[in-house]
């Protein structure tokens, strides 16, 4: 059995929670970075104060350059526009695109078009609010008659609620959130004034660098500092509360003390390890470092406040966010003027938290703490595998490993095809004989080595399967954490199989699945499907199995069901959708649907192009699932799928 000490104990709710709430937020701001970049670049080429104007290019204000840089009193340039519509309306597409797809986008970008019309000041803020709040309240009126409307209908209804239901938000918005946000924001920025004017701005650092370290700080940065930073860079064309959580001196100081006062793995890895966090911008490689000797947070809290407190001191600032937070993004987004304290800024954090870090690595009797066992812990902090577990080795346990379970809700469906591709994996490195099975998380037994589970799941299966250790992943079928397996089961003690192997006994092991062609009908392939929602999909996959006979009727809604606690979507372009344990029930025999689609349907954030709808009993489908997961790992298999134009096509690729 694996090592006790590998097995990660679960997260605190209350964190667990606000690191959720600080990643959604993250989430919405992060894939719009690009845009903020534009804003800032534009505006430090074009404003009055900016580089051009001082070629002598852009003196007068009917000059394009003045045009552009939005000086203009009839409001025809670009910076003004950007920041009061461009990036809300951005952001508030993308938070209602995380929860219902394009239509949820498309509602929350109306509904915050309400909220930004209805003050004067950049609504981020509101933008966070109203787009997720748009993408969940159209996914809750699609799904009142989801499935029930008439063919022909579909873009009518479709079109037309999100049409009223965009405009009753913007309404509401306006009249309603903009005031409630404006005081919110007013408030906040009268908070951060209070602390510029009383120098007490380095001791957010306080607060910001433990939250760092406990991934807690994209609810500050992203909910707080971005917001205010950006409407006082509107107004200023600087802010400093850009600086607070972006700046890498501290972690490049803390790194730098260990890879001269350091020893064993932590002394050898920090060098590698300073160069990714100060020129990469990744700071969370230098977090197990911390959570390593905990008091060495003082260091870093120590060279945060004097960053900040130089910062001040110099009166700079950056034009926009810093993402990542690299030296390199630092520099491109600092103000005019704001160079030199930045530079100094960075400089002196880096050097007060070397020097207090230096003293206590120097002044430390207790023994070297463990690395690898920090950066798992970090990484069970974060939630996913981390680019610091490829700096110190760390893997999921040093035991041994002979078991390997990969569980879902149901046991039929992602679990069945991860299990084959990891299974494939293991055979290939010359570990067939590891036993992988699938199974549903209800039937766990605390008698494996390893478990595989969607993170989303981990939780669960951890209070099933206390002594195990638990491997978290997110793609069912490129995932990064299968070669972390292997790697791991390539260690271990006790499994010592020769070189090519062959694939271990069990059903679905990656190899033909012949004869399984009366599992997947001619009239359950559909090659044009008409979805363009992620329920919609399921319904029309679902459909296929029961006008095959597959499965009744409440089988669809078991599907659905299904899909609310953990998404389908395998990656590569698959989902393979299917009901709940409890839904077994409806199943009438085992088969399988596929429905290809032109216009990839957005499926919690993935693009999917095929959908497999799945109904097993027993393991009699289990073989096929092998098959359609090897056939996805082969780009010339997926190019044949969507070239076939017959079903007879489509079944010989996945079956032959």
């Amino acid at each position: 059995m694996a090592s006790p000490t590998a097995v990660r104990p679960p997260r605190s709710g209350a964190r667990v929670q606000v690191q959720k709430f600080g990643t959604f937020l993250s989430s919405m701001v992060m894939p719009n970075i690009g845009a903020f970049i534009a804003w800032g670049l534009i505006t430090a080429l074009f404003i009055q104060v900016g580089w051009l104007p001082k070629l002598g290019i852009g003196d007068s204000p009917d000059s394009w350059v003045a045009r552009i840089g939005g000086w203009d009193a009839d409001g025809g340039g670009i910076v003004g526009p950007m920041i009061t519509y461009l990036l809300p309306i951005l952001i508030g597409y993308t938070g209602g695109k995380m929860i219902h797809g394009t239509r949820g986008g498309v509602v929350g970008a109306i509904a915050t078009m309400g909220v930004v019309a209805g003050t004067s000041i950049p609504m981020f803020m509101g933008a966070m609010m109203m787009g997720p709040l748009g993408g969940w309240t159209m996914k809750r009126i699609d799904a009142l008659w989801a499935g029930r409307i008439r063919p022909g209908f579909e873009m009518l209804v479709d079109n037309f609620s999100a049409g009223i239901w965009g405009g009753v938000l913007a309404t509401f918005g306006f009249f309603v959130m903009s005031p409630i946000v404006t005081f919110v924001s007013d408030r906040l920025g009268d908070g951060v004034d209070f602390l510029v004017s009383n120098d007490l701005l380095p001791l957010t650092s306080l607060i910001i660098e433990p939250a760092k370290i406990l991934f807690l700080n994209n609810a500050i940065n992203h909910g707080i500092l971005t917001p205010l930073g950006t409407n006082e860079a509107a107004e200023s064309g600087k802010s400093v509360l850009f600086l607070l959580e972006a700046n890498p001196g501290p972690g490049l100081g803390l790194l730098l003390a260990f890879s001269v006062f350091g020893r064993g793995m932590a002394k050898a890895s920090a060098p590698g390890a300073a160069i990714i966090q100060f020129l990469g911008g990744i700071h969370e490689v230098y977090f197990p470092y911390v959570l390593m000797k905990p008091r060495l947070i003082l260091a870093v809290i120590a060279g945060g406040m004097t960053g900040v407190f130089v910062n001040v001191v110099f009166d700079v600032g950056l034009r926009a966010p810093a993402a990542p937070g690299s030296v390199f993004a630092v520099y491109a987004q600092t103000a005019s003027g704001s160079y030199v304290g930045v530079t100094l800024s960075m400089l002196a954090s880096a050097a007060v938290t070397f020097a207090i870090a230096g003293l206590l690595l120097r002044t430390d009797r207790s023994e070297d703490g463990d690395l690898a066992a920090a950066t798992s812990a970090m990484e069970d902090l974060k939630g996913k595998a981390s680019i610091a577990s490829t700096l110190v080795g760390s893997g999921a346990g040093t035991g041994s490993v002979s078991s390997i379970v990969f569980a879902c809700d149901a046991g039929m469906g992602s679990s069945a095809m991860g299990a084959s591709v990891l299974r494939r994996k293991l055979a290939d490195a010359g570990f067939g004989e590891v036993k992988v099975v699938n199974r549903a998380i209800g039937s766990l037994t605390d008698t494996v080595d390893l478990v595989v589970t969607h993170r989303d799941l981990t939780a669960r299966a951890r209070e099933r399967t206390p002594s195990a250790v638990h491997v978290s992943v997110e793609d069912f079928l490129a995932s990064p954490r299968y070669d972390e397996i292997v790697e791991l089961v390539r260690s271990s003690a006790s499994v010592r199989v020769p070189v090519g192997a062959g694939v271990g006994a069990g059903v679905g092991a990656g190899g033909s699945a012949g004869g399984a062609d009366h599992l997947l009908g001619l009239g359950c392939v559909v090659l044009d499907g008409t979805a363009r929602t992620r329920d919609d999909a399921i319904v029309e996959a679902g459909r296929l199995l029961v006008a095959a006979g597959v499965a009744g009727d409440g089988y669809v809604a078991s599907m659905l069901e299904r899909e609310q606690s953990v998404s389908t979507a395998m990656g590569r372009g698959l989902a393979i959708p299917h009901g709940t344990e409890a839904g077994k029930g409806a199943i009438l025999r085992s088969g399988i649907s596929f429905v290809r689609y032109t216009d990839p349907i957005s499926w919690n954030g993935k693009e999917v192009e095929f959908v497999v709808g799945v109904a097993g009993q027993g393991n009699e489908h289990l073989a096929m699932l092998g098959r359609i997961g090897q056939v996805f790992l082969d780009e010339d298999a997926v190019a044949r799928l969507r070239a076939a134009t017959t079903p007879e096509q489509v079944r010989d690729v996945l079956t032959v």
